[in-house]
């Protein structure tokens, strides 16, 4: 990141490649390609966008005002109508990537993702995504923010000489807490002057370690553990009126398709109850996926077997990278209706590829 280039917004610091401004969420002009995925951090490269198929429900063409066709193109003038925030991948290595993407239904994309990934497979991976809430302003800016401030801490923190297995879970689990905390703060700082109403999101992490995954979650953005043989598991439990109905003796089905069910009982910004992430853990003792995803996925494949036979589909049909799987399962929701802004990420644990 050079200090030549700053943010045309809210004047941070910017790079060449950027699409967006990672501190404020302003839309940039990049003026350089995105590096290539070899590990680290990926840019959040709003340059690609691969849209989806079938009828767009959305706002028209920004150049004339002209209906839209399913690609996103404007049969009119011509104009490209899919704007960048709408659609984006993050490919940091061969064993991590993901896709976020607006869905069918909703006007804008609140959801957000940011990756991090040393470049040898399976030995470190960083997965956050936020949704941000629809009722609350500015809550596209705020997911983008949280995400990304999560990911930064995440991947800076990497315990050492931790003595026993115990410890290095323990010490993995303290810097979830603490990068749940640090996005919860820079959501809060982006509060509109003079609005007595501050935007909120989701938050859902996974930090893949060798054989462990640990994660974080606030709200219902998931986190599942899929091996490609053996039982899946939907890792913790969401911050929702649906979870507490379920924990209530309601069976799944049921509880999340009640009026209400969506309600989330803790997020990440102004009035939540509590931000301390909740955190576990599960060994990674096979060959699987570390998925997380926010509702727009879930809503369509919530129990845990449902959703492992989907990606064993995904996967027999040729989707076997990770951002070619994540695509596939973005798509496949959409086809599903796309209700919701649709995020999925994946790190491969266990072997590089099938």
């Amino acid at each position: 990141m050079t200090d030549a280039l700053r943010c045309p917004h809210c004047g941070a610091a910017v790079a060449a490649h950027d699409s967006f401004c990672e501190t404020c969420g302003g839309q940039l002009v990049p003026t350089e390609q995105v590096p290539a995925g070899t590990g680290g951090e990926a840019p959040i490269d709003l340059s690609r966008s691969s849209r989806q198929s079938g009828p767009v429900d959305g706002p028209g063409c920004p150049t004339c005002g002209g209906a839209l066709d399913a690609d996103g193109s404007c049969p009119r003038c011509g104009a490209d109508g899919t704007p960048a925030r709408d659609h984006f991948e993050l490919s940091p290595s061969s064993w991590v990537g993901g896709v976020c993407d607006r869905g069918r239904r909703h006007h804008r994309n609140e959801d957000a993702m940011a990756l991090h990934s040393d470049p040898e497979p399976g030995r470190r991976a960083v997965l956050v995504v936020c949704d941000g809430v629809s009722t609350a302003p500015d809550s596209d800016r705020a997911s983008l923010v949280a995400a990304t401030t999560a990911r930064d801490l995440l991947s800076r923190h990497r315990p050492s000489g931790m003595g026993t297995p115990e410890s290095r879970t323990a010490a993995l689990a303290s810097g979830l807490v603490e990068a749940g905390r640090a996005a919860d703060e820079a959501v809060g700082a982006i509060r509109a002057e003079g609005s007595s109403d501050g935007p909120s999101c989701t938050f859902a992490a996974a930090v893949v370690e060798g054989d462990l995954c640990v994660y974080g979650l606030i709200g219902d953005s998931r986190v599942y553990w899929l091996p490609d043989d053996g039982p899946p598991r939907q890792l913790g439990e969401d911050d929702s009126v649906a979870a507490m109905r379920v924990a209530a003796g309601v069976d799944r089905d049921t509880a999340e398709s009640s009026p209400g069910a969506h309600a989330i009982t803790r997020w990440l910004g102004p009035d939540s109850p509590d931000t301390r992430a909740q955190t576990g853990a599960v060994p990674l003792d096979r060959p699987g996926w570390v998925l997380v995803c926010s509702d727009g996925l879930w809503n369509y494949a919530s129990d845990p077997q449902q959703l492992q036979q989907l990606v064993r589909a995904q996967v027999g049909a040729g989707a076997t990278g990770p951002t070619q799987l994540a695509a596939a399962l973005v798509a496949w929701a959409n086809e599903q209706g796309g209700r919701d802004n649709i995020t999925v990420a994946l790190a491969r644990a266990g072997a590089a590829a099938y």
